[in-house]
């Protein structure tokens, strides 16, 4: 399984090159991407060779499918994110970034509705996300794409899922 480009109304998700570290390091070199995951932005090299291991496309182990999209805005071609899915067995663990200058304009959940249907138009139907507890933020997003918090958690994080086993009540989150 390989990226494909995926076209929405107002985004462009082209899967990720080597070379898109240049474009994606100013969005990505604020702190406050990093309030919930820890950590410090990286500097264009770290994000450089990072991006190399992504475009291999899988796991070291060949295991797990790497799929990984840069958002862009349809019009300009502007990089303004990323979005991603590990995918293993039918199920795949989804994250989503949008650069500080964009959120709040509802790019994430245009992205990542796109992912997950794409996903699902390539046999993937079980999706989960790992979401901080205080992440107000992506919580909404997890929700606007069919997903819901669960009683599980690790490494600090909620695990939602878009099926209705563990699945909390929503009053609960």
């Amino acid at each position: 399984m390989r990226a494909e480009g995926i076209v929405t109304t107002r985004l462009e998700l082209t899967p990720l090159r080597q070379i898109d570290a240049a474009a994606m390091f100013s969005v990505l070199d604020d702190q406050r991407l990093h309030a919930f995951t820890g950590g410090r932005p990286r500097t264009l090299a770290e994000l450089h060779d990072h991006y190399g291991k992504l475009v291999a496309g899988a796991s070291p182990d060949g295991n797990e499918a790497w799929l990984n999209w840069i958002v862009r805005l349809h019009q300009t071609k502007t990089a303004i994110g990323t979005v991603q899915a590990g995918v293993e067995d039918g199920s795949a663990n989804v994250a989503w970034i949008i650069g500080v200058p964009w959120q709040g304009q509802g790019y994430a959940v245009e992205a990542a509705t796109a992912m997950v249907a794409w996903l699902a138009a390539h046999d993937v139907h079980a999706v989960k996300a790992a979401i901080h507890p205080e992440h107000a933020a992506s919580a909404g997003v997890a929700r606007r794409v069919g997903l819901s918090p669960t009683a599980e958690v690790s490494d600090g994080e909620v695990i939602w899922r878009n099926d209705a086993a563990g699945a909390l009540d929503q009053s609960q989150a």
